[in-house]
């Protein structure tokens, strides 16, 4: 009976990565007027979108259908270019007793970046399945950002 799990997904992006990483370090309101499946999102508690103390609603489309959720950043490491997000309430408590985002932007060596998802989380009981719609979610919506961020970058030359 294993109820804890990681879901990993790394994909290539053709933005640097400390740009693909600045959106989410400190742009983050940006990300619902960037990605198709996320149809809204603001802040819930607090005034700052980066402070750890933030709460923000999440409205997003996963398999079809509209979801919920808080979400709280527990970590940001510029350096390494790796945050951490905790997603509860909503949706998410239905299924998981813990539910986090990792989300690491990693220069590669031949000058290309890459972005890895991890999906941690523990299921409230064992007839829950994992969280696969997710990979799917956040592929998409990595996509969007890298085509959105890219031709950004075009229209600045």
């Amino acid at each position: 009976m294993v109820l804890a799990g990681k879901l990993i997904t790394e994909l290539g992006i053709k933005t640097p990565a400390e740009r693909f990483f600045k959106l989410f370090a400190s742009e983050l309101h940006e990300v619902q007027n960037l990605c198709e499946r996320v149809h809204e999102t603001k802040l819930h508690q607090g005034d700052e979108w980066h402070d750890t103390d933030t709460v923000k609603h999440w409205t997003y489309i996963i398999d079809g259908k509209v979801h919920t959720c808080y979400e709280t950043i527990e970590e940001v490491d510029e350096q390494n270019k790796k945050s951490i997000f905790k997603l509860f309430g909503g949706d998410i408590d239905e299924h998981y007793k813990v539910f986090k985002l990792i989300l690491e932007v990693i220069d590669k060596s031949d000058g290309s970046a890459t972005v890895k998802w991890t999906v941690e989380y523990e299921k409230i009981n064992e007839d829950i399945d994992p969280p696969n719609g997710w990979m799917e979610y956040l592929s998409k919506c990595t996509r969007d950002i890298d085509a959105h961020l890219v031709k950004g970058a075009r229209v600045a030359l």
